[in-house]
């Protein structure tokens, strides 16, 4: 019986590790990224965002993180949307 490969199959798209989320000469934010096939590196990649896409990509990432434990590392500064709040009906996570 042939055992699995533990190779990925296909295109996959991961951030490079160690580059940072930067703002470019005309405002918009830059994602530095890699892409692989089949567990192979074939380029680097940039998203690039508008601020309101931006914006709109954060509310998303932290409305999908809402059930996950805050990870932030120390001595960084935790997005205030990963913060608990307190409201009517007492602790919150976004």
């Amino acid at each position: 019986m042939a055992r699995p490969s533990r190779t990925p199959r296909g295109p996959h798209i991961s951030r490079v590790p160690g580059k940072p989320v930067e703002r470019d000469a005309d405002g918009r934010l830059t994602i530095p990224l890699w892409l692989q096939q089949d567990g192979r590196f074939g380029t680097d990649l940039t998203l690039r965002l508008t601020p309101a896409e931006a914006e709109a990509l954060h509310a998303q990432l932290c409305f999908a993180l809402d059930a996950d434990p805050v990870t932030t590392p120390p001595g960084d500064p935790t997005p205030d949307c990963r913060k608990p709040t307190r409201g009517p009906t007492g602790v919150r996570w976004p």
